[in-house]
């Protein structure tokens, strides 16, 4: 252990982490990093949002939602779930920033999906289910971002560019990177526990957010 300690990047916590926690705060890392850059884009996409907080910038946003354990969201009851957060930026009523209450909303669903811990170590207990479960509302969540409009015929949030010369699907490549992150954590999950994932046969567009549970 001395010989251990003496490289400046051991940490003493790492000694209590198996290769299987080791993954898990990569795949983590990584989908938190790909939320940041989805935040920005997003915010650059639909700017009057930002405008609906005085004061607020892209970067203030970023550090107010990415927060480990991830905030409470002011503007819902206490007892707002993630979901409620998605939901919140489709709502025709709602009148804040929508591009925080769906990446709060997304964050805190990842987060819950990796057992609702900051780091995962060696009593830390995974649950393949919610990893499927997080894949298939990312996929839900971008239908929407595609689909729902206001009463004027304006989606709620814009996304992927599709007219003119060049079609700008970037947003969807972020996705899909988000959603292939949580389908193979899934499967290592799965393999290392031996216990099976329910899959769901589902069309987007008339599906509800499915359950993360703890």
């Amino acid at each position: 252990m001395s010989g251990c300690t003496s490289s400046s990047d051991f940490k003493l916590q790492d000694l209590a982490k198996t290769d299987m926690d080791t993954t898990a705060n990569i795949h983590l890392e990584q989908a938190v990093s790909l939320l940041k850059t989805l935040t920005e884009k997003l915010y650059n996409m639909n700017s009057t949002e930002l405008l609906k907080t005085p004061g607020a910038t892209i970067d203030s946003r970023i550090n107010q939602i990415f927060q480990c354990p991830p905030p409470l969201f002011s503007s819902a009851p206490e007892a707002a779930q993630e979901m409620d957060m998605l939901l919140l930026g489709f709502d025709p009523a709602y009148t804040g920033d929508r591009v925080y209450a769906v990446v709060l909303g997304l964050y805190t669903m990842i987060h819950k999906s990796y057992a609702g811990k900051c780091e995962l170590y060696i009593l830390d207990f995974l649950d393949a289910q919610n990893l499927y479960n997080s894949a298939r509302n990312i996929e839900i969540l971008v239908w929407r971002l595609s689909h729902r409009k206001d009463a004027d015929g304006t989606l709620f949030l814009a996304t992927n560019q599709c007219a003119g010369p060049v079609r700008n699907l970037s947003f969807e490549r972020l996705f899909g990177k988000l959603i292939s992150l949580q389908d193979t954590m899934a499967r290592i999950v799965a393999s290392q526990t031996g216990r099976m994932i329910t899959r769901t046969v589902h069309q987007a567009a008339g599906m509800v957010f499915l359950p993360i549970r703890l």
